[in-house]
């Protein structure tokens, strides 16, 4: 089997690269292209020799295809998932996020490829109306980013019911872990702490997550996104506990032995109405299908992440804030 994973310079994408090759499986991974020819966090991966890298842009129907060519399965994570700055350019997140699935299932169907594994997120279910969040609680999108992947899913699953294209969808909750970009909350605490800052800026503080380590996340990509009976289907990745923020925080404090004054920094706040207060998985449709189910426990998720993040703060700037 060759794979081609979208997105494969990014947080979960090059992990999720790692874990494909782990399990004995050809990777091609897709990478914007720049003109520095870098290969985002696959540059640090240690099987950085073993990766056929392609270099395009999402946006662009004929590099996808042409990326897609000689590959069974994709595996697409390519997108822009930054929620402040969809505030700013919607437009982009329309490009990227919307044109840029149609492109991957456009060009699978053209191709008759096995399978495509695309990536949704726990961001368009909103505010929760009830919890655990099962796949099928209504979707109601607070953000112009969520709102583009609710049309990303819908247009896979079309593909799917229009043109028997054999397509999954897995939803995961908030992810975290070594690589992930201090736009989120708990790099971005643990990186102020290892600076030294005074204060730690943050956000609104009572909204709670369900975390997820992204070990966990990319293994239910494979078991799941790759299981016979998924095909035409959706299913939430998650571990069926939530936390606030204000917790949350307070652990990341307790871990690194610190106990510092939390300063709201409006910047960081969302609008009013575009905020998800509660998020909590119910992954119980996965665990059925394929037994996967969360392994690391958030304080030893966080303790890697720390440990990770005290080798390669140099990737890190705190002192900015990162739309």
């Amino acid at each position: 089997m060759k794979a081609l994973v979208t997105g494969a310079a990014g947080f979960i994408g090059s992990h999720l690269v790692e874990l494909l090759i782990d399990k004995n499986i050809e990777v091609r991974a897709f990478v914007r292209y720049n003109s520095k020819n870098n290969w985002g966090w696959l540059e640090t991966s240690k099987y950085k020799d073993k990766i056929d890298v392609y270099s395009g842009d999402i946006r662009d129907f004929d590099s996808v295809k042409d990326a897609m060519k000689g590959t069974d399965v994709v595996f697409h994570l390519a997108a822009l998932i930054g929620i402040p700055y969809s505030y700013v350019s919607p437009l982009a997140y329309i490009k990227t996020n919307i044109e840029g699935t149609y492109n991957i299932l456009q060009a699978a169907r053209e191709l008759k490829i096995q399978r495509v594994i695309h990536t949704s997120t726990s961001e368009i279910y909103g505010t929760a109306k009830y919890v655990p969040i099962d796949e099928n609680h209504p979707i109601n999108p607070q953000s112009p980013y969520a709102a583009t992947k609710v049309g990303a899913d819908q247009l896979a699953l079309t593909f799917y019911r229009s043109f028997e294209l054999p397509v999954t969808v897995i939803r995961p909750f908030n992810t975290y872990g070594p690589r992930q970009s201090s736009r989120a909350i708990i790099p971005t605490v643990i990186s102020q702490l290892l600076f030294g800052e005074e204060n730690i800026k943050l956000g609104k503080l009572t909204p709670t997550r369900d975390l997820n380590f992204v070990f966990d996340i990319v293994e239910g990509f494979y078991q799941v996104g790759l299981h016979e009976k998924a095909i035409g289907e959706v299913f939430n990745i998650g571990s069926g506990y939530e936390i606030s923020m204000e917790n949350l925080v307070a652990n990341i404090f307790k871990l690194m032995g610190k106990d510092l004054e939390v300063i709201q920094d409006r910047q960081r706040i969302r609008p009013e109405k575009s905020e998800v207060e509660r998020l909590l998985c119910d992954a119980s449709k996965a665990k059925q299908l394929t037994g996967w189910e969360s392994k690391y426990s958030l304080e030893e998720g966080l303790k890697i992440t720390i440990n990770w993040m005290k080798e390669n703060i140099n990737y890190y700037k705190p002192e900015i804030y990162n739309v």
